[in-house]
């Protein structure tokens, strides 16, 4: 029997014991000494937050599956227990074993956010690993990345020994095969990671260094081994139907952001918005067989005992066979009192008739995201969605009976003037009068309709069109979000609209490190340092020290945020190949500032790169490469 690694005392002391207890339903325990590896797999956040992640779901199942591997999870200890650990020395631990992360092989860090990287450090410090690789010996774990913002590694690029970029059902295998391989030769950990950089996705940041100008731009990357590729082209599972599936994902113990079965439809989106990093960077869209679907969807809910199943992809509305799915889930659903979540329909007439399907007793909120105020401002993002299908959806689902909207809009776009201010503040009250004018009085049950407008700010992201534009100041964003409540105030209908936006100071530090390259990385370890951790929650969020940590490291926030950039400048990324090429990339910037809307993959292709993958919607009939 194992024993917690925290004692009853400790565990009454904090405010949700369960976190760090493990024992859940369907997570996997395995005899330590007749595995070959171990592997722990953190998301650097609350457990609740984490366990909602679908990715660690994934690769957990997968290592888990091989019979040398036991893959365990470890979260960021919320502050309450983060004090106690330090002050006792209780070094960080393994859900499943209860053991220390230090004696574990690798720990793997999943890279969702960038605003979790000063919990990246806490996790390294409270598991007393050294922060930075160049300091730890053969005794300690290599430490990996991987996710979204491992397509920019620079900023935390010190803190890693490796990092995984693109998805993880491919090279892990190989990789873990070659650390055991190594092990019997007796090779060093440098052997380890030299041979390490020769597998596909892998990328080894030592083996590297940026020669910067005078003017601060990057003037060339060097390599410090003369074997360490040029280029590392992104992983990616060509065939989505035929690759590893948790059919018994764990079960939390107590209620965590997505408490229910995730069934992944499809990768990828057709649509190239040109704000969304993870429209390009999931590119070619790979459909799942709706048959492999319905198997694991009966599968994981007599697993898990969830009592709702969410349909996830970037696009669900563009899913092929999304009817034929529904169909039977509604039926094998219905049976059981399960419901059905629907995340990013796009709002027409098809995807209302399906929520009408899936929320026939409760209609909750319906989503739009028209992202713009004005249909200029949608052209040059490439929204691809006008005002008038906007309201079209929205009295459609009026007359369906739902009654509450949220909208989310972007403030700071290139090219945005006051007058596409103005438009989110009209749309919103178009939208409310469409109600009024579309159901009775005597069927209006909370008498009038609740319209939420929400604006973030835009953030220009790596590998996406945007990756040249300007960003805004913390000042210009609360300008424009008091431009936008000014707007709201002065509608017919303001009554029936709630305005909220986001943290500015929040938005223009993730800017930085979205952006930012290695120099960035000494900014983070100041600030963790003077005690910045879980810098995504606003209670937690100190800007203060964030500024002065910048300015003591010598660092202008400006360079990485308002700076202009140049068409041909050296970015920090651009080692990295995620399949889209910097080519189309750059048309896309040039097409948005005259606004010009390209179509979608489905509609014409754009030619931008990743049909060489050789699979998913570039390879579909009729879809020939311009």
């Amino acid at each position: 029997m194992r024993k917690l690694a925290l004692c009853d005392d400790i565990l009454m002391q904090v405010e949700k014991p369960a976190r760090y207890i493990g024992g859940e339903v369907n997570s996997v325990m395995k005899d330590k000494d007749r595995v070959a590896v171990r592997f722990a797999m953190c998301f650097p956040d609350v457990y609740e937050i984490g366990m909602s992640h679908l990715g660690i779901q994934i690769l957990y199942s997968m290592f888990n599956s091989w019979e040398d591997v036991w893959c365990e999870r470890v979260y960021s200890p919320w502050t309450d227990l983060d004090q106690i650990m330090r002050r006792d020395h209780i070094p960080l631990f393994g859900l499943e074993s209860q053991e220390p992360i230090r004696e574990m092989d690798f720990l793997g860090i999943t890279l969702q956010y960038e605003m979790c990287y000063t919990n990246i450090l806490q996790v390294l410090e409270l598991a007393q690993i050294p922060l930075l690789a160049k300091d730890r010996d053969a005794s300690m774990p290599i430490v990996i990345g991987g996710g979204p913002c491992a397509y920019n590694p620079e900023p935390i690029a010190d803190f890693f020994d490796l990092f995984y970029i693109g998805e993880g059902e491919t090279q892990y295998r190989p990789l873990l095969d070659w650390y055991l391989e190594n092990k019997r030769n007796g090779g060093s950990r440098q052997d380890f990671l030299k041979g390490a950089s020769q597998i596909p996705g892998i990328y080894v940041p030592q083996f590297y260094e940026e020669i910067y100008q005078e003017d601060g731009t990057i003037k060339e990357r060097r390599k410090l081994y003369d074997k360490a590729p040029d280029t590392i082209l992104k992983e990616i599972v060509t065939d989505v139907s035929h690759t590893h599936y948790p059919d018994r994902p764990v079960v939390p113990f107590i209620k965590v952001t997505q408490d229910r079965v995730v069934l992944e439809i499809q990768r990828g989106c057709i649509r190239g918005c040109r704000f969304c990093q993870a429209g390009q960077l999931y590119r070619p869209v790979r459909e799942r067989d709706a048959s492999m679907l319905k198997t694991y969807a009966a599968q994981m809910l007599a697993n898990t005992g969830h009592e709702e199943i969410s349909l996830s992809s970037l696009s669900s509305s563009d899913y092929s066979r999304l009817n034929e799915l529904l169909d039977f889930l509604i039926e094998d659903c219905d049976k059981k009192h399960i419901n059905i979540s629907l995340p990013s329909l796009r709002i027409d007439a098809f995807s209302l008739d399906v929520m009408g399907k899936v929320q026939d007793i409760k209609k909750s909120s319906l989503t739009f995201a028209p992202e713009a105020g004005s249909q200029r401002l949608r052209d040059v993002i490439n929204k691809g969605l006008t005002e008038e299908v906007i309201l079209k959806g929205a009295t459609l689902a009026f007359e369906g009976g739902w009654t509450r909207v949220k909208l989310y809009f972007m403030l700071g776009l290139p090219t945005e003037t006051e007058e596409d201010i103005r438009g989110i503040g009209d749309l919103s009250n178009k939208i409310a009068a469409a109600f009024y004018e579309t159901v009775p009085k005597e069927k209006r049950v909370n008498g009038r309709v609740q319209i939420v407008t929400s604006t973030s700010f835009f953030i220009p992201k790596p590998f996406t069109p945007f990756q040249w534009a300007t960003m805004c100041t913390k000042d210009e964003f609360l300008e424009k979000a008091h431009q936008t409540k000014q707007g709201i105030m002065e509608q017919l209908n303001q009554k029936s609209i709630k305005y909220n936006w986001h943290e500015a100071d929040v938005s223009v530090l993730e800017g930085v490190f979205a952006r930012g390259d290695r120099r960035v990385g000494q900014a983070i370890l100041t600030a963790y340092q003077r005690g910045c951790m879980f810098d995504s929650w606003s209670e937690s969020f100190h800007n203060d020290i964030w500024l002065d940590s910048f300015a003591d490291c010598g660092l202008d926030i400006g360079f990485y945020t308002t700076r202009k950039r140049e068409d041909d400048e050296i970015f920090p990324w651009d080692f990295i190949d995620c399949g889209v090429t910097r080519d189309f990339l750059l048309r896309e910037w040039k097409k948005a500032q005259q606004s010009v809307v390209s179509p979608n993959c489905r509609s014409k292709c754009q030619g931008c790169g990743a049909r060489r993958f050789g699979s998913g919607v570039c390879y579909e009939e009729g879809n020939q490469e311009t």
